[in-house]
């Protein structure tokens, strides 16, 4: 009796536990014949016309156990904090208050995969016949645009490498008539791969549970069926407000670069020519020189032209690449030390046009490089105003030092004063009613990055203040006030994820 007393519940269930088998252990069991083990998990033939590989996960299957995460990790061999595959819940509704459903993820091999379109060396391949979007290793230089560009936080940064990595369906396994890891570990067989139509039916992948606007921007083929979900529902994690990467090398790339740009317009307009030039030429330097730290690979940066085509990246290193060829041109030409020659004039205003033209253009192409990740907080309109705000504000107080009139400043500051108001503006999106990515980025500056936001105020305060006695002083708290701000761009923005 004691023995039967002592028989719990929990033994119960740790003994049910133990007749739980995934499908690898149950082929390894039984003699079975390979077609019919495995003839649910993937298809037994390979992708026709209009088709591809994809995965279908079935919710009602799914229990959020991580046995797909922890086999998927274990057989590519990632780091420690690297996941390929990942698990989170569903919750809410206001149609179905009350439901949850657990959920799995990775890459969803999309049909017009952004990833591949933002990557500036050509990274990343689409396969013709399986329709897998692979990484290529040895091609990636680690500048992580295609995590930002991303809709679904797929790519991931391994820090050891020095690479981007991501899933590739394992592609090697299933051209050998083996289900990839994730397939196999599942032990309520959620996870299949399954072949569908180049134009998946929206019906059956369940567009709403995807990130806002990412379906039908990359089209993912990742099939979610077995359960309805609320359209309301949202990833539990929605409300957690963690602030994103700070990715502090294209903090100082930005404001450098931005401030250089803005000092390298007024040789085209002032009669003083050298020392703008070279400042603006150093300033450049320093930001290009501090942001290729942030690439994992720079060395492989010569390659940027393969992505010229669709890439916003790989323009923002031709123009800036322009410039930092034209600007030394510009110096040299304006030098006192330069001696006259017949077209000194005309090669110093020819070189002047160009550098103001290639400056502006520039900033203009990282003003796209974020905006095209369509994130909320990197709209083309706030994107613009920020970085060409600091362009012309520094070629404003840049202007005043060189002529010894206030004026110049004047316009600078008023300039910086429009931006703390739209700054301001912004945080009332904290009180709005309902979840947005507006709300969630507003939230972020009031709480958790209240420290950095109050900085930003006080030093662009300190540089209003400052400026109108030495405009010199003033550029120099100018660039440490849009270091700050610039720290709230990429710390405050919401990235959109699967869980």
């Amino acid at each position: 009796m004691s023995t039967l007393a002592e028989f719990t519940l929990i033994d119960q269930l740790l003994k049910d536990q133990n007749n739980l088998q995934t499908p690898v252990a149950e082929f390894a069991e039984h003699t079975l014949d390979l077609e019919e083990s495995f003839k649910t998990l993937i298809p037994l033939t390979k992708p026709g016309k209009d088709e591809q590989y994809a995965f279908q996960v079935e919710l009602d299957k799914c229990t959020g156990c991580k046995a797909c995460v922890s086999a998927c990790h274990s057989l590519n061999g990632l780091d420690e904090t690297e996941s390929w595959r990942d698990t989170g819940t569903l919750v809410g509704g206001t149609d179905t208050p009350a439901f949850q459903q657990t959920i799995t993820s990775a890459c969803h091999h999309c049909e017009s995969p952004e990833c591949m379109h933002g990557c500036p060396v050509g990274a990343y391949d689409k396969d013709s016949e399986t329709g897998i979007v692979r990484h290529l290793d040895d091609q990636c230089i680690g500048c992580s645009y295609c995590i930002l560009k991303c809709s679904y936080d797929v790519p991931k940064y391994s820090k050891k490498r020095g690479i981007v990595r991501k899933c590739d369906m394992c592609h090697d396994r299933l051209a050998e008539g083996e289900a990839p890891a994730c397939v196999q570990a599942c032990p309520t067989q959620a996870i299949k791969i399954v072949n569908v139509s180049t134009s998946p039916k929206k019906a059956e992948t369940l567009p709403h549970i995807f990130p806002s606007g990412a379906f039908d921007l990359t089209a993912p083929t990742t099939r979610y069926v077995g359960r309805d979900v609320p359209e309301t529902a949202h990833k539990s994690t929605q409300s957690h407000l963690v602030p994103e990467h700070a990715h502090t090398p294209l903090i100082f790339m930005l404001v450098l670069s931005q401030i250089g740009a803005g000092l390298l317009l007024l040789p085209l307009l002032l009669e003083e020519k050298f020392l703008p030039s070279l400042v603006g030429t150093i300033l450049v330097f320093a930001g290009l020189g501090i942001g290729a730290l942030h690439l994992g690979q720079p060395l492989k940066v010569w390659r940027f032209f393969l992505g010229l085509k669709t890439s916003w990246l790989s323009r923002e290193f031709a123009t800036f690449g322009a410039l930092t060829a034209i600007a030394p041109a510009l110096v040299l030409l304006t030098s006192p030390w330069m001696s006259d020659f017949a077209l000194k004039n005309a090669a110093i205003s020819i070189a002047s046009a160009l550098t103001f033209i290639i400056s502006l253009a520039a900033v203009f192409t990282s003003v796209m490089l974020y905006a095209d990740t369509r994130r909320r907080f990197w709209t083309i309109q706030r994107s613009a105003a920020k970085f060409y705000g600091t362009t012309l504000a520094a070629a404003c107080i840049g202007a005043s030092i060189y002529t010894d009139s206030i004026f110049p400043s004047l316009i600078g500051l008023t300039i910086l004063v429009g931006k703390l108001i739209a700054e301001h503006l912004f945080l009332d999106h904290s009180d709005d009613s309902e979840w947005s990515p507006d709300q969630h980025s507003a939230r972020l500056i009031l709480f958790p990055l209240k420290k950095i936001s109050s900085a930003r105020l006080a030093t662009a305060i300190i540089t209003i203040l400052v400026t109108c006695v030495s405009p010199m002083i003033g550029l120099a708290f100018l660039i440490s006030s849009e270091l700050l701000e610039r720290t709230l761009f990429f710390t405050a923005v919401h990235a959109p994820k699967m869980t």
